[in-house]
């Protein structure tokens, strides 16, 4: 299938469960965004040279992940049964999802330093750092999968990393095509948000949870291009 088609079908998806999917993710979404303003600002006012962050900093982080997680996984089991021809409500996606939460971190956390990692090497020899930028959205593309595996396939953190990673090499351009998304979203979220910080906080916060939800959109994609995959590799097989 085309990425045309693919982008068309995830389109016409969100559209057509935009309201499922609000009732779904806006409340993770809202914490989401209230914890990265709230660390936003502490950064801003901490003193450089000496920086401190203290527990309620690392607990914050904490809740940040886990709610993240929690998002991930109610988001891919809502897509999950619904391409399977079910439905169920909200509370009980999000209480069938909160089992997933331990190794959507452990695969988080694995896959992150993977991709950071070229980066942060690369750093050290200045102007090579856009090598590492390179070779980590690259990796970034082939571990985009890791958080299907670990839901919809059942996989453990590591099998699901090896697994996106052998997946994703025939497809790599379309995944790299999907997530390239970010960017003018990104680019679009970046310019509201500057224009409602002179709306005040609330306003800010409802400009960043409205771009957050948008960008939920190339999670479906994603989906939906790992569903079209899957299926083609039954057929063959």
């Amino acid at each position: 299938m085309s990425l045309s088609a693919i982008l068309t079908e995830a389109y016409n998806f969100f559209r057509n469960h935009v309201s499922q999917l609000a009732a779904l993710t806006l409340p993770f979404l809202l914490i989401q965004v209230m914890l990265q303003l709230w660390l936003g600002q502490e950064m801003l006012q901490a003193d450089l040279e000496n920086p401190v962050f203290g527990p309620i900093h690392g607990a914050a982080m904490m809740v940040l992940l886990v709610t993240f997680s929690i998002l991930i996984a109610a988001l891919t089991l809502y897509l999950q049964i619904r391409s399977e021809g079910h439905d169920l409500k909200p509370l009980a996606i999000i209480k069938a999802s909160i089992p997933f939460v331990p190794p959507l971190l452990l695969a988080g956390v694995f896959s992150g330093l993977a991709v950071l990692a070229p980066v942060m090497l690369f750093a050290a020899f200045g102007p090579f750092w856009i090598i590492g930028l390179v070779v980590s959205f690259y990796l970034f593309s082939r571990l985009a999968y890791v958080n299907f595996m670990v839901i919809v396939e059942r996989l453990t953190p590591l099998d699901a990393i090896k697994t996106s990673f052998v997946f994703s090499g025939p497809l790599v351009l379309k995944t790299i095509a999907v997530i390239s998304l970010y960017i003018p979203l990104s680019l679009l979220g970046g310019g509201l948000v500057k224009l409602a910080e002179a709306g005040g906080l609330p306003v800010q916060l409802i400009i960043e949870v409205a771009v957050a939800f948008l960008g939920l959109f190339v999670n479906v994609a994603l989906y939906r291009l790992y569903m079209v995959a899957r299926s083609t590799d039954k057929t063959e097989s």
